[in-house]
């Protein structure tokens, strides 16, 4: 997130131009990288519970095979990413702006493999609660951005400037040094050597692969739907302009950077769910996702007011340009509502992941996202009400819409969930 945040700052100190062929591009290789990478994410929980069970060894095997999963899906990513600029001239798109995202698409496209490879060890090392070493990466690929970006947007070093496009040679330059510092990691570090991950080859396993793309697919496509609502919103609101489309890139941008808080928390809770349903354990297992969902309340009631105070402040370390500021100030007033429904939903969504249940809440996305926040978006932007069109603020009504909805379907989800559960464990015989 933090790379993001500077990729963004950096490009719109660029100019309304770069900042907006940024915002689409990501609007369009996010929710693509969370359709496929997402897949994977089903290493968490699958690793979790094992751990839970002591099993260690099971574990590297499982995510030996997995890594195979990993590599097919970085090599559909890179096709998908270099193809991604075929959908700009569906929508009303400035053609200086479509340049610059079509760029960046492909910019992007070279560190997609690595992401993939980083993601799968990310997510066997979360499992297994060893989250330090991932942050540690992460902080430090974060600061590396900072340079990389200046050095590829402006051009220093004999290296012409690319803008928005040099956002996406930074990035995949950080994705491939993380994948490799990660790898090196987990051969040194003795907390990983129980599970003999690198220890022996293991071949393409289908049952271990369909386990993963049964569980991860329900988890990706739910994640790409969620993120296409916000990439479907800058793609509606794109033919308002360089400055309307900069604007609601950097609103979105702080409430992320917010959202951050809520999101640690949820993905703690697939681990923790994950490690006590592992260990037989499901009335703790309630205890901990409960918890989970109170906390990340507790800090989306924080993010909001931290929202509301500072808008203004946070809006002028993104842009210079006064009319991006005075539209990106007023949309965050509703930035700050979301965050509230956003974080209740992601405690719920990340507990209900520790369970391995994953179809049910896909399906609530798609019917919340899809076919209510973003026709509602479209409506109020462009019709209003009684023919009074809102403009962008319409779109940000449509998410809230959808989030409140979707929160009011997940929480019932996961306390009829964690009772099956626990009702499970009850039944079950006692051994002699």
């Amino acid at each position: 997130m933090g790379m993001g945040v500077t990729d963004t700052i950096i490009a719109g100190q660029a100019s309304a131009l770069d900042l907006s062929g940024l915002a689409i591009g990501n609007a369009l290789t996010m929710p693509i990288y969370f359709l496929f990478g997402g897949c994977l994410f089903a290493v968490t929980p699958i690793v979790a519970q094992l751990f839970g069970a002591r099993k260690y060894e099971e574990i590297g095997e499982k995510v030996r095979q997995i890594l195979w999963l990993s590599l097919v899906i970085g090599v559909i990513g890179f096709f998908a990413y270099r193809n991604l600029s075929f959908f700009i001239p569906f929508f009303d798109i400035d053609p200086n702006i479509a340049v610059i995202s079509d760029g960046y698409l492909k910019a992007m496209s070279y560190g997609f493999f690595a992401n993939m490879i980083f993601t799968c060890l990310r997510c066997y090392s979360e499992g297994m609660g060893l989250t330090l070493p991932v942050f540690w990466i992460a902080f430090i690929g974060m600061v590396l951005n900072i340079p990389l970006d200046i050095i590829f947007v402006y051009g220093y070093f004999g290296i012409p400037p690319m803008g928005g496009v040099g956002c996406g040679i930074a990035t995949s330059i950080n994705v491939v040094v993380g994948m490799l510092v990660l790898i090196l990691v987990i051969l040194k570090k003795k907390a990983y050597a129980p599970t003999k991950l690198f220890s022996k080859f293991s071949k393409p396993n289908k049952q271990t692969t369909l386990e993963a793309v049964k569980l991860g697919f329900p988890i990706g496509f739910g994640l790409f739907v969620e993120l296409s609502m916000f990439s479907g919103a800058a793609l509606i609101i794109g033919s308002l302009g360089a400055s309307v489309v900069g604007a609601h890139t950097v609103a979105i941008n702080i409430a992320s950077v917010f959202f951050m808080l809520p999101l640690s928390i949820g993905l703690a809770a697939a681990t923790r769910v994950g490690n006590l349903v592992g260990e037989a354990d499901p009335t703790q297992a309630q205890y901990a996702a409960y918890v989970t969902v109170l906390v990340c309340f507790a800090g989306a009631c924080f993010n909001t007011l931290c929202i509301l105070l500072l808008r203004e402040s946070l809006v002028g370390l993104y842009s210079g340009d006064a009319d991006v500021i005075a539209i990106a100030v007023n949309l965050l007033l509703f930035a700050a509502i979301f965050q509230i429904p956003d974080g209740l939903q992601m405690g719920a969504l990340g507990s209900l992941r520790g369970y391995k249940d994953t179809f049910a809440p896909m399906l609530m996305l798609i019917v919340t996202y899809w076919f209510l926040a973003l026709p509602v978006g479209y409506v109020l932007t462009y019709y209003g009400i009684l023919g009074n069109a809102l403009g962008p603020p319409g779109i940000w009504i449509g998410m809230i819409t959808g989030l409140v909805t979707f929160s009011a379907l997940i929480l019932p989800r996961l306390r009829y969930t964690s009772k099956k559960f626990i009702l499970k464990a009850n039944l079950k015989p006692l051994s002699p």
